[in-house]
């Protein structure tokens, strides 16, 4: 694992914390948050193809052997959407607000949290795989998987659509962590999978898409994090 320093002075930021893996979309989620807030961080970068992830000195970090993990001087933190959740809690003051102005609010971007995890993320985690991670290790992918993955995206798609045709966001008209946590997995649809009509072809999260994507913090992602699938 190789620590690099990707580390510009945030004002009001507190401490720098060190990011593993971040080449990776679920690493990015994380990153990108930090950007939001403001805070300062470091990554040490964790190769999953070759097996960095299971080495014993990743293990005593994360014994899950999955990605990501924060180190926070002492503290250690792992899955993606609880680190999120953590930071923009403890800098609420600080940078972009992302867990919204009332608790009806907070309650809405905790649904769609959800959503993205339990719902949206699986279909497309799996495209991910049987497209872009299978052949880069030689394993034969399954066309009806990919085929029920891709069904499932577009009917959760559509409840996007009528969701997003009454708001400007998915928790309300303000950006918030229910958004962010859907660009970096996105970001393959339109990209190196080559699904983007799964965006383009519905008009309200095509907008949305657009809007989500185009914040200077994900574009500073990109730029200093360039995915590897």
């Amino acid at each position: 694992m190789n620590h690099k320093r990707r580390k510009k002075k945030q004002k009001g930021a507190k401490m720098v914390v060190k990011v593993y893996g971040p080449d990776y979309a679920s690493p990015k989620r994380v990153i990108l948050c930090l950007i939001e807030k403001e805070i300062d961080y470091e990554t040490v970068d964790v190769d999953l193809f070759k097996g960095e992830h299971m080495s014993p000195q990743y293990l005593k970090l994360q014994p899950f052997g999955v990605l990501p993990v924060i180190e926070d001087g002492d503290y250690k933190l792992y899955e993606s959407r609880a680190i999120i959740r953590y930071y923009a809690e403890k800098y609420r003051s600080q940078g972009s607000e992302l867990l919204g102005k009332t608790i009806e609010e907070r309650g809405l971007i905790e649904q769609w949290l959800d959503v993205e995890a339990h719902i949206f993320q699986p279909p497309l985690y799996d495209l991910v795989v049987q497209l872009l991670i299978n052949p880069k290790t030689g394993v034969a992918s399954d066309p009806k998987r990919i085929q029920e993955d891709e069904e499932k995206l577009t009917k959760t798609l559509d409840v996007y659509e009528e969701r997003l045709s009454v708001s400007k966001y998915l928790a309300s008209d303000t950006f918030s962590l229910a958004d962010l946590s859907h660009v970096p997995f996105s970001n393959y649809l339109m990209t190196t999978l080559k699904k983007e009509y799964l965006i383009r072809d519905r008009k309200n999260v095509s907008r949305w898409w657009d809007d989500i994507s185009s914040r200077p913090s994900w574009k500073k992602v990109l730029e200093l994090h360039p995915p590897v699938l």
